[in-house]
């Protein structure tokens, strides 16, 4: 039987994470990505196939000789959402669906969509949510990975299985690393500047989960008996990573050093959920490291030089620089070239 799995976003925060513990399980594997943050972020191994496409434009050979796929491929935060309405439905829900459908019609055996917990948006405080409690996503970002979730499922067949993964917001050193994401924005300004920026008011809570764990999480989804988790959601994390952001940010400014100031910024931030993690759990899977770990190795990848913050490592800041690199070399550019020109006669 084939051992091929498909990873859309495989050159991504989490795809150069998964896909190295996947060839580790013995996996091969078939990266469909942009590659918009580069190709070197993923080494190359004979075992890990690198095709540049777009998913809004998979073809059924895209998914030959595949056995699982885990469609990871996204516009990956709210701002980004926000700046591009339009791509994130078109890449976060449609092209999900349709490639869901792909797989399906060609024999593929199991589908994962990773998901996010921020469809639960915004809950009432005394309100733990699983998987059954009615969501209320506030964003585009949340409502594609919405509307994507209830593209999918109906899909699932007793030859074909369908995982939803709700995967808490991820933390954690990766070779395509974000400085965008809570945990790792908060340990670089504390490690760089010795304060630590912190969105008010610092009372809402947010469920964590290291970028290994979900890796694990998404591995575990391809792995598991179809019985246990086709047709089924999964919220992903633990709960000794739900944090409120005040008290988690004074945790991280404590691992960095004690010389660490809070810097709070900008409104009052309206999303605010806690979650529950027992259904997962209950199948087999547990997350195994917290958020102190995830400090530390961020502190230890920018202090060996193997990470920094620069544009790259900011989804929406990097977006914004394609698209105004994009405007200027179209105005430079003449049939197709800019210095280089073919001499005409």
């Amino acid at each position: 039987m084939s051992d091929l799995v498909m990873v859309t976003g495989g050159g991504g925060y989490i795809g150069t994470t998964l896909v190295p513990m996947l060839v580790e399980r013995g996996y091969r594997v078939r990266v469909i990505d942009r590659f918009f943050f580069g190709r070197d972020r993923l080494a190359d191994d004979d075992r890990v196939e690198k095709i540049t496409e777009d998913t809004r434009r998979l073809r059924p050979d895209h998914f030959s000789g595949v056995r699982y796929v885990i469609d990871l491929a996204a516009i990956s935060n709210d701002p980004s959402g926000a700046l591009f309405p339009e791509a994130t439905w078109q890449i976060n829900y449609e092209a999900r669906v349709r490639c869901a459908r792909l797989a399906r019609e060609a024999g593929v055996e199991r589908y994962v969509l990773p998901s996010s917990c921020s469809v639960y948006g915004f809950q009432d405080p005394d309100v733990v949510a699983d998987e059954t409690h009615p969501t209320n996503p506030l964003t585009i970002y949340a409502q594609a990975n919405e509307r994507a979730e209830a593209g999918v499922l109906p899909l699932a067949c007793d030859t074909f299985g369908v995982v939803v993964l709700r995967q808490a917001t991820v933390y954690g050193y990766s070779p395509r690393m974000r400085f965008d994401l809570a945990i790792n924005g908060m340990t670089y300004g504390a490690w760089k500047h010795r304060r630590l920026p912190l969105m008010r008011d610092g009372s809402q809570w947010r469920p964590m989960v290291h970028v290994a764990d979900t890796s694990r999480a998404l591995i575990w989804a391809i792995e598991a008996p179809h019985s246990d988790v086709s047709g089924e959601i999964f919220n992903v994390g633990s709960e000794a990573n739900v944090y409120q952001i005040g008290p988690l940010g004074r945790l991280v400014a404590e691992t960095v050093g004690d010389d660490v100031e809070i810097e709070w910024y900008g409104d009052p931030d309206h999303r605010s959920y806690r979650v529950c993690f027992d259904k997962i759990e209950s199948r087999g899977y547990k997350a195994e490291l917290t958020a102190i770990d995830g400090v530390q190795e961020v502190v230890e990848a920018l202090s060996a030089g193997l990470t920094d913050r620069t544009p790259d490592t900011i989804t929406l800041e990097w977006y914004r620089l394609l698209t105004e690199w994009r405007r200027r070399l179209a105005e430079v550019e003449l049939d197709g070239a800019l210095i280089d020109l073919e001499p005409e006669g």
